[in-house]
């Protein structure tokens, strides 16, 4: 209870914070710059779930506790979410700026494939009847998932000519000010703890739901 009383402060806090204490950047419409506070902590949160989920795949291929395949479940379905709403907001941010929602940009174009990529790992998921099996084929899935998102988060927008600017914040004048890096490493504390809470919690629902879900007992050959 404490925890989400502090949590709830707290990014009420950073939401006050980011549109009365900042200031907006120089170089961007209107208060466009602000975005950074939301857009950037939940792509890092995504990219943090995704890995939590690959790091717990290994765990269960390795030594097959249940518990292991909740977390990378948990984990990868909150990723998904998050890299929803970072699309969402990266959006809104290319409207204002580049004049689309969609620009077929690099930085957005590599995010589509994630989604679709880890959309695949939820139908994994739910092809497999066989709970064992279920688990071992998502962890599989998991961990090949993972290897490109290094590649399409990192490497993909580096490589190509992006509208995306380096310096979201202040492209004149490199580097957050005092206030501005306060607010974004408060934000960035703020979802992280957002995803702890919501993680701890989509776990137990995945705990209640295994203790009620019916043992899979495999159908006999009719010969025997």
């Amino acid at each position: 209870m404490i925890y989400k009383i502090l949590l709830t402060v707290w990014m009420a806090i950073i939401i006050v914070a980011a549109f009365l204490y900042a200031e907006a950047a120089t170089g961007f419409p209107g208060e466009t710059s602000r975005i950074l506070f939301f857009h950037v902590p939940q792509a890092w949160v995504a990219t943090l779930s995704f890995l939590i989920s690959m790091i717990a795949s290994a765990v269960y291929l390795a030594k097959r506790r249940v518990k292991a395949d909740y977390l990378a479940q948990s984990a990868a379905e909150l990723g998904f979410l998050f890299c929803i709403l970072a699309t969402i907001t990266g959006s809104i941010f290319a409207k204002t700026t580049w004049g689309a929602f969609w620009n077929w940009d690099p930085r957005q174009t590599s995010i589509v494939i994630l989604l679709m990529i880890y959309g695949a790992y939820f139908a994994v998921r739910s092809a497999v009847n066989d709970p064992d099996r279920r688990r071992v084929f998502a962890g599989v899935y998991s961990i090949l998932a993972f290897v490109t998102v290094p590649f399409l988060v990192f490497v993909v927008p580096r490589i190509t000519t992006s509208l995306h600017p380096e310096n979201t914040m202040n492209p004149a004048h490199p580097g957050m000010d005092p206030k501005t890096l306060k607010v974004f490493l408060g934000s960035l504390f703020a979802y992280t703890g957002l995803f702890v809470w919501m993680l701890r919690l989509k776990i137990r629902v995945l705990t209640i739901e295994g203790l009620r879900e019916p043992k899979f007992m495999s159908r006999k050959p009719d010969n025997e």
